[in-house]
């Protein structure tokens, strides 16, 4: 045991008690917006909820759960989750295998790694992108959402460098046993890349899952809206189309603050329960992909 000097146990206090103020305060609005929807309407339009709830009513939950929109864009988002993973997660794979091999094993290698990189530094613009949209014939789909950003170049990247990083006999062993690319990557490559794969699983999930923009320019018809675009017509600009006469009676009645509240709540409890499984991968799986070379 190296005994500490004065100077450094008051660093690491020092340290320690930064990084708890830093903690609080990014945690402090997720804490204060859980009490508001736990509160009577009175309350949170008054200004007494800080960080427990005041006057603990659970209405708002009541009529989030009730409300058909919020339950149909629920859906929608696990939807897009669910099919939109699988198919990032393949097409990063089947991408950085062959980008992670020598160019005497993949002639093609400098052309698609300069092709991929052109497209991460420079793009077509916003019409350019919605018209590619349109004449495929995605519009007011599933697929619009899902198929546009099919491959993550970003976690791409990160795979290269890991599969680059993995011990070359094991593959090569494999090889002269009999064994084709394509058995080298699903039987040995990918699972000896679950960290990485853990860590690009979580930047596709939340991606997908946060995602507001691209539903409201895509999605003609708002019950075909993502969740995150259905809050943000509801709780930013509240579109009336998304609201029947019988919500509105009732965010009256139970209270507008405390209703948009207990929505945020319920749209994030699907990351909070994924993020837990795959947190202890997420900071191995970045540095082995970025500290090989």
């Amino acid at each position: 045991m190296i005994k500490r000097t004065i100077g450094e146990k008051v660093f690491a206090f020092i340290n320690y008690i930064v990084l708890a103020a830093l903690a609080f305060l990014c945690i402090f609005p997720i804490i204060h917006v859980i009490a508001l929807s736990m509160s009577s309407s009175t309350a949170a339009v008054s200004g007494r909820v800080s960080l427990l709830p005041v006057e603990f009513n659970l209405a708002s939950y009541r009529f989030v759960i009730d409300n058909r929109a919020f339950t149909a864009a629920f859906g929608v988002s696990l939807l897009r989750v669910g099919l939109g993973l699988p198919i990032n997660l393949f097409l990063a794979i089947i991408t950085a295998y062959p980008l992670s091999k020598t160019k005497a094993s993949f002639g093609g290698k400098t052309f698609f790694t300069w092709f991929f990189l052109f497209t991460m530094i420079f793009s077509g613009g916003l019409i350019p992108w919605y018209i590619v949209i349109q004449r495929l014939g995605l519009l007011d789909s599933i697929w619009a959402l899902i198929l546009p950003g099919a491959l993550p170049l970003f976690s791409c990247i990160i795979l290269v460098h890991y599969f680059r990083g993995l011990p070359k006999e094991v593959e090569d062993a494999a090889l002269i046993d009999g064994a084709g690319y394509w058995t080298c990557l699903w039987r040995i490559c990918v699972p000896m890349s679950i960290p990485v794969l853990a860590a690009i699983t979580l930047f596709s999930v939340v991606g997908h899952w946060n995602s507001w923009f691209d539903g409201l320019m895509l999605m003609n018809s708002p019950d075909k809206y993502p969740l995150q675009s259905y809050l943000q017509t509801i709780v930013i600009n509240r579109d009336p189309r998304l609201m029947t006469v019988q919500d509105i009676e009732l965010i009256q009645l139970i209270g507008e603050r405390t209703t948009r509240s207990a929505q945020l709540v319920v749209a994030m409890i699907p990351i909070l329960c994924f993020y837990p499984f795959v947190q202890k991968y997420f900071t191995t799986g970045i540095m082995l992909g970025a500290v090989k070379g």
